[in-house]
């Protein structure tokens, strides 16, 4: 019987035992190669994470240029806006007092002529009443001919 075990015992280490030595060293290195691979693709994950980290911080500073830009020219636009508006608003206050100047003059050229109409109308009756003979007329168109700046 130990002949016989011996006997296996070295028909497999003749045979078998290469061959499976051979596949747990393929195994071995099969696992060590899947490991290093893993161990590159955590470090490719973790660049990749830096990466993106970084890419995401330039594009939140690249934003926040752009929107205060944005906010730049909208205080810029409501500014030109309010300025726009105040020579506008500025602008018809002139005219409006213009007209309102031109109208008082108009106004008071009016009631002048009324007045001087009136008075016109009050000195023609009070001479005709005064002068009712044609001698008193007379006597008053010689005095006022003689006193014109035309003589």
């Amino acid at each position: 019987m130990t002949l016989a075990f011996g006997i296996v015992i070295f028909i497999l280490k003749k045979f078998a035992w290469p061959s499976i030595i051979q596949a747990l060293k393929d195994r071995e290195q099969h696992i060590e190669d899947a490991l290093l691979a893993a161990d590159r693709a955590h470090e490719e994950m973790k660049k990749l994470q830096i990466d993106n980290e970084a890419l995401l911080r330039r594009a939140k500073e690249e934003r926040d240029v752009i929107m205060a830009d944005a906010r730049k020219l909208r205080d810029k636009m409501l500014d030109e806006t309010r300025l726009k508006a105040n020579e506008e608003a500025d602008r018809i206050v002139e005219f409006a007092k213009v007209r309102i100047e031109n109208e008082q003059k108009a106004a008071m050229v009016a009631i002048k002529n009324e007045i001087a109409k009136i008075s016109i109308d009050i000195a023609e009756k009070i001479l005709r009443q005064k002068m009712e003979s044609s001698k008193e007329q007379k006597d008053y168109i010689e005095r006022l001919i003689e006193k014109s700046p035309l003589n």
